[in-house]
């Protein structure tokens, strides 16, 4: 049988758009600060009274729909988890172990004790050669090569202002909507441009980029990036490619704004005026979410999306005691409020519906779960690759609940509190988990299927256990080369968490 040119060409592109069409499209929303109890859907065995005065109907609808992990972790401050989640580096390698803003500029407090080893606070970067930063090849640069669309909607804080990765486009981004260096919002207010109309100093830093044609209307922050990436989403939904939308919200950072549309609820429910902002920031998230649901079921892709629900660190406490219980501590600690987060898989035909997976899973392990579902599996980069693929726990497999998660934070962070933001790392395995601060040199074990609140320090009565997690800690700090913190008194590096010297 003999065919034209015509018609072979007509062959290959169908063959073609039937093979793009066979990848799924891939939504990765992340928020910013929000803690593992900060939604109205229970992440515990019990509903707690954070569940019951929060409302995400959203994230409920979600989970109806796929998977809940109730042992996922990220990193404690949120440019570490960015660069861990595009790079699949652990912090240890990685070392972009603080928040990152100005090139070639540290951002830790000073510490009477310590100072501190130079890590890469210069971020992540698409290009060899730059000192303090991480060279890697990212996730969206892998799946553009690989017939993926890819755009970012919110914030990026992979690398400091002026350097290549402050700009999302240099590592792999088709679109870029509001990305730049900075990990905050000037404001959450259209009608203050959302940072542009402060002082020319403060907003040239703070002042979120690329949000104009919302300046001066009551349009809140998180609903113009809403706006926004379905505007994207309307580009890219009629290609033949599929697509990858990271949807990464600056909320629930602090400074918090009144979001009009959901505060005055909350205020009803006796909450203070600075605790009803963050319920309205949440639900505005929600609502965020469900608006992206909604929109693929319009399209009629939904069967062909998958939309990953995730936050870059634990919930923020600094003058809000106790707003992640029952997790002690937050943002900028390695107890569980500043490391544990709300993550829930929908992939449709592939997770089960309404279920629950306790696998213990950490935020590097996206990149290759990611490129798996997307069906990249022939890539070279020149970073190790630390994470591993959960996609068999999304089908409904157990893991391994043993695997050793490690936690990483040689800095002090500006906001110090006590042990919240203190030079710190940490090793979760099993249901144990070691602590140990550099500081003092001292260490704290606790049982977290017994206390998970990690009330009771065991060190003293399982001292065999709290020997054996330090050294599998400090092999691990090791084997990466890990930046580590320097005493003043000596000049000389700390000892590892085993005692043992470099």
């Amino acid at each position: 049988m003999k065919y034209t040119v015509a018609s072979l060409t007509v062959v290959a592109l169908l063959s073609g758009n039937a093979m793009a069409q066979r990848k799924p499209n891939i939504i990765l929303f992340l928020v910013d600060d929000m803690g593992w109890q900060d939604t109205s859907l229970p992440f515990w065995k019990d509903t707690t009274d954070l569940n019951r005065i929060y409302e995400t109907p959203n994230m409920e609808r979600l989970a109806e729909r796929g998977v809940m992990f109730t042992h996922a972790y990220a990193c404690s401050i949120s440019s570490p988890s960015r660069v861990s989640l595009f790079t699949g580096a652990n912090a240890a390698q990685h070392k972009v172990t603080n928040w990152t803003l100005k090139k070639d500029t540290p951002t830790d407090r000073k510490d009477a004790v310590l100072e501190f080893e130079a890590w890469n606070y210069n971020g992540l970067c698409p290009e060899a050669g730059l000192e303090h930063s991480f060279y890697a090849k990212c996730l969206p640069q892998l799946l553009r090569e690989n017939g993926y669309a890819t755009m970012m909607v919110g914030k990026a804080h992979f690398g400091s202002m002026g350097t290549p990765a402050a700009n999302p486009l240099t590592i792999g981004f088709d679109y870029n909507i509001a990305g730049h260096a900075a990990g905050a919002m000037g404001s959450y207010l259209g009608e203050e441009g959302y940072g542009a109309k402060s002082d020319p100093e403060r907003a040239a830093v703070w002042a979120v980029p690329d949000l104009e044609q919302y300046h001066g209307t009551d349009t809140f922050l998180t609903e113009a990036l809403t706006l926004e990436a379905k505007s994207l989403l309307d580009k890219v939904t009629g290609q033949s490619k599929p697509f990858f939308l990271y949807m990464s919200h600056y909320a629930v950072h602090a400074p918090f704004g009144t979001d009009r549309r959901f505060y005055q609820k909350y205020a009803d429910k006796g909450l203070s005026h600075k605790e009803a902002q963050y319920a309205a920031l949440l639900e505005g998230m929600d609502k965020s979410l469900g608006d992206l649901m909604d929109y693929v079921d319009e399209k009629g892709i939904a069967d062909n999306t998958v939309i990953i629900f995730m936050s870059d660190n634990g919930g923020y406490t600094i003058g809000r005691h106790d707003k992640n219980y029952p997790l002690s501590e937050g943002k900028g600690s390695l107890k569980e409020g500043g490391i544990r987060e709300p993550m829930i898989v929908c992939y449709p035909h592939v997770a089960k519906p309404s279920t629950i997976n306790d696998t213990p899973v950490i935020i590097e392990d996206f990149f290759p779960t990611l490129l798996e579902i997307a069906g990249v599996c022939d890539y070279r980069t020149p970073q190790h690759i630390d994470g591993i693929s959960f996609l068999k726990q999304i089908k409904g497999h157990a893991g391994d609940k043993e695997r050793a998660l490690f936690f990483h934070y040689p800095n002090n962070w500006g906001e110090r509190r006590q042990t919240i933001g203190a030079p710190q790392s940490a090793v979760v395995a099993g249901d144990w988990k070691l602590i140990h601060y550099y500081e003092s040199g001292s260490a704290c074990l606790y049982n977290l299927e017994n206390d998970i609140s990690e009330n009771d320090d065991l060190s003293a009565r399982y001292p065999d256990k709290a020997k054996e997690l330090a050294k599998i800690l400090s092999d691990y700090l090791k084997s990466q080369h890990a930046t580590m913190p320097i005493l003043k008194l000596t000049g000389r590096i700390v000892p590892y968490p085993d005692g043992s010297i470099r």
